[in-house]
């Protein structure tokens, strides 16, 4: 059984988008997020079924129709390439603030094509899926290239696609034009390209472009006799299955809090994906630990010497926060930066013998207030007296044991 809510949020250019979320009825996996072809809208076929089927691999699945389009308001004409892409930023900003960030993110057609520019903006998803998709946002020109001219030389026309008629603007011939270059070699997230080999809109050499300008990790699934449009239902079954398998491996296996009990004042790390990525579970709480993708990781998380700096960070701040509150004096904020770097003993006047290398966290501090120079002062002092700090001050001890 699945759960079906409407949303509405404000667009690119300010019209009200008209949107659906369909979630399991258990925590979801991850969210993702469906782009829909050229002039259709979220409610086309293909979205429709590959959405649900997704819902039911345990995914909760967001898609919209773009400005102009559907249920959303605003005028077509106006919009283009690149207000499309803002839009699926806008949509991504939207499951941020109300449930998650779009951990997938799928697009059809030049919808697959908007989705590769818009992960740039998109920092918390980890997969992207196009289908038949251009690898140029310029390729959706062939469907109107009939009247290319008159749109030049007028400024606009009424052009049919899929049976309807749509006004295009100059502006947006222009727009896709400038807009060519999706930069998927930059993409820094994993890949999946379905393509049908038959594709009669969009032809298989523009996935093979797509695909060649990716880096890993990448996959390529050919649909064999599917249509563009994937009107037959075993064709968009079949992508939604081969969708949830292939992201199994790069987002969380559950954004739920592992149903393990903690005693206070202990922490449970476990292995999420057999990689980097970790849960860490508190008796309340619940996040992810690892590393970036640069080093291999899925960045679902922060990084070790992340947390470490975090643990520091929010001590020195709670105790400078503590002090201020208990001596009633005006502490407006206090904010704290950190940093870690390995220095060696020549750079370092802590250092016991030259050359060695030692671990060396630089801690910015600022305070914001009506305060005396005095008590400025004695709140600097506060800071080096956190218990973290004086943990890691300390004479530290670790013991590791094996437990079965």
């Amino acid at each position: 059984m699945s759960i079906r809510s409407k949303l509405q949020f404000e667009g690119s250019q300010g019209a009200e988008l008209a949107g659906l979320l369909e979630s399991p009825d258990a925590e979801p996996i991850a969210y993702a997020m469906f782009a829909h072809c050229f002039t259709c809208t979220k409610d086309v076929v293909a979205a429709s079924r590959i959405s649900k089927s997704l819902v039911k691999q345990g995914f909760a699945v967001m898609r919209f129709d773009f400005t102009g389009l559907g249920g959303s308001d605003g005028d077509f004409a106006n919009t283009n390439f690149s207000s499309n892409v803002q839009d699926l930023v806008r949509a991504a900003d939207y499951l941020r603030a109300r449930h998650k960030a779009p951990r997938l993110l799928i697009g059809h057609s030049l919808g697959g094509t908007a989705v590769l520019r818009a992960a740039h903006s998109i920092p918390e998803s980890t997969a992207v899926v196009t289908i038949g998709s251009p690898a140029e946002a310029d390729h959706v020109a062939k469907q109107f290239a009939v009247d290319l001219e008159t749109i030049e030389r007028e400024g606009e026309a009424e052009v049919m696609l899929a049976g309807r008629g749509f006004k295009i603007k100059k502006q947006f011939v222009d727009d896709i034009r400038e807009n060519k270059d999706t930069n998927v070699a930059a993409l820094r997230k994993a890949l999946l390209v379905f393509h049908s080999p038959v594709d009669s809109v969009v032809s298989i050499q523009q996935a093979e472009k797509i695909f060649v300008a990716a880096k890993h990790p990448k996959s390529f699934v050919s649909l064999d006799d599917a249509d563009h449009l994937l009107r037959k239902k075993s064709d968009a079954e079949y992508v939604a299955e081969t969708i949830a398998g292939w992201a199994s491996r790069y987002v969380p296996e559950s954004s739920a809090k592992p149903d393990v009990k903690i005693q206070p004042g202990r922490v449970m790390v476990t292995e999420l994906d057999r990689n980097f990525a970790q849960t860490v579970v508190s008796d309340d709480h619940y996040w992810l630990a690892d590393e970036p993708a640069s080093v291999g990781g899925s960045n679902f998380g922060p990084d070790p010497y992340e947390h470490l700096l975090a643990s520091l960070g929010s001590c020195t701040a709670m105790t400078m926060r503590m002090y201020a509150n208990r001596k009633e004096w005006p502490l407006e904020q206090v904010s704290v930066e950190l940093e870690h770097s390995r220095q060696h003993g020549e750079d370092c006047l802590e250092c016991d013998e030259a050359h060695k290398q030692i671990d060396v966290i630089n801690r910015s501090v600022t305070i914001k207030g009506d305060l005396t120079e005095e008590q400025i002062t004695r709140l600097m002092e506060i800071a080096d007296k956190c218990p973290v700090h004086r943990t890691l001050h300390n004479k530290l001890v670790i013991k590791t044991e094996q437990v079965t």
